[in-house]
């Protein structure tokens, strides 16, 4: 049976966890995907500072759906030995965070040079990834992200296929590929459907790459939900709004009124939920 869980990139609407959890709840949205908390990134956390949040998430009935992190975000020409390090910190998060998944990518490719070049050297380092994270239970899910190797769905299948584990999946986001030029459905999904684990939820136009509401862009969101959903997708759909200053807001017709919202990251998470939720209401009968 298809099921679609909420979840969150909570420090887009404030670096405080108590202020995300407090936002959050008014949207009973029960899940974050941990990038930013209290003003640092998840990974610069100790072991300490995470039990801490932990305890923070449990207390208020929350869970972490995924941890957003930034393994596999830099220049593939970089060190290796220190961000494996880090990826090894992350495992232990993840642990004490009680949850599968962790986000990553597949590294930065120099301006101008083919990924192709260096797909070997990014296979390697995903194989030291898949060889750490032995016994820890958890998926490496993989985002499709602009000047990574894998910023084009042939790129992604590829590292999936080649790596051939079972706990290497997709992370698909479509406004990632719009800012790629890529389309996104019928053809990025039908390529990586059967690896797609995750949703990044935003959206894209093709014209000046900006970032609009689920259902405003050329990601074909609804579409892509739909197929999901009618061929028995169960999972998590993260909202990551990046809205900014959104220059249809005035045209947009929203369920909920934020009129006297501040600007900033509650009143783009609160268009952002509006957009999705109206899009999931259509498919979830």
């Amino acid at each position: 049976m298809s099921k679609f869980i909420l979840s969150a990139f909570a420090d887009e609407i404030d670096e405080s966890l108590t202020k995300q959890i407090e936002e959050l709840k008014k949207y009973e949205i029960s899940y974050i995907e941990m990038r930013g908390v209290n003003g640092k990134n998840i990974t610069k956390h100790t072991v300490e500072e995470i039990k801490d949040v932990k305890k923070q998430l449990d207390d208020n009935g929350f869970k972490v759906s995924a941890v957003g992190s930034p393994i596999g975000k830099i220049k593939i020409t970089d060190p290796f030995e220190p961000h494996l390090d880090l990826f090894k910190h992350t495992l232990e998060l993840a642990k004490i965070l009680d949850t599968k998944f962790i986000r990553m990518f597949s590294f930065y490719i120099p301006k101008g040079e083919n990924p192709e070049k260096y797909e070997d050297e990014v296979m390697e380092r995903w194989y030291k990834f898949i060889e750490a994270a032995k016994g820890y239970d958890v998926i490496l899910a993989h985002e499709n992200e602009k000047d990574i190797y894998g910023d084009t769905a042939e790129r992604c299948l590829k590292l999936i296929e080649t790596l051939n584990c079972d706990y290497v999946r997709a992370v698909f986001d479509p406004a990632n590929f719009v800012q790629c030029n890529v389309e996104t459905y019928p053809y990025a999904y039908n390529l990586l459907k059967k690896y797609v684990a995750y949703f990044h939820i935003k959206d894209a136009l093709f014209s000046d790459h900006s970032v609009v509401p689920s259902g405003h862009g050329d990601g074909k969101i609804r579409e892509i939900l739909a197929e999901a959903y009618n061929e028995g997708f169960e999972g998590f759909l993260s909202l990551e709004p990046h809205l900014g200053h959104f220059k249809g807001l005035a045209e947009l017709e929203l369920s909920i009124n934020i009129k006297n919202m501040p600007e900033g990251g509650p009143k783009q998470f609160a268009i952002a939920v509006d957009a999705l939720r109206k899009i999931l209401n259509e498919i979830v009968k």
